[in-house]
């Protein structure tokens, strides 16, 4: 069981520092992405909102914000 327990709990504190990688990628993806984008104005401000937003929550270490706002940003996208 102590094994068990210790298994456990390494692989949850190897999975947050994981996930807390995915906002710079999803940054990279929606910087990709504008360079290149054939939206509206209205949309790519909304887009960069988001995208700050994300920014702001990644530094403040709330990943699961953070992934939740740049993910609509993307959607926004049509990624």
């Amino acid at each position: 069981m102590k094994w068990f327990v210790l298994v456990l709990a390494a692989v949850a504190a190897l999975s947050a520092p994981a996930s807390a990688s995915q906002c710079p990628a999803l940054m990279a993806q929606i910087d990709a992405a504008m360079a290149a984008a054939t939206v509206d104005d209205a949309t790519k401000d909304k887009v960069m909102a988001l995208y700050e937003s994300g920014k702001a929550a990644h530094e403040a270490g709330d990943h699961a914000k953070s992934e939740a706002d740049l993910g609509e940003a993307l959607k926004l996208l049509g990624l």
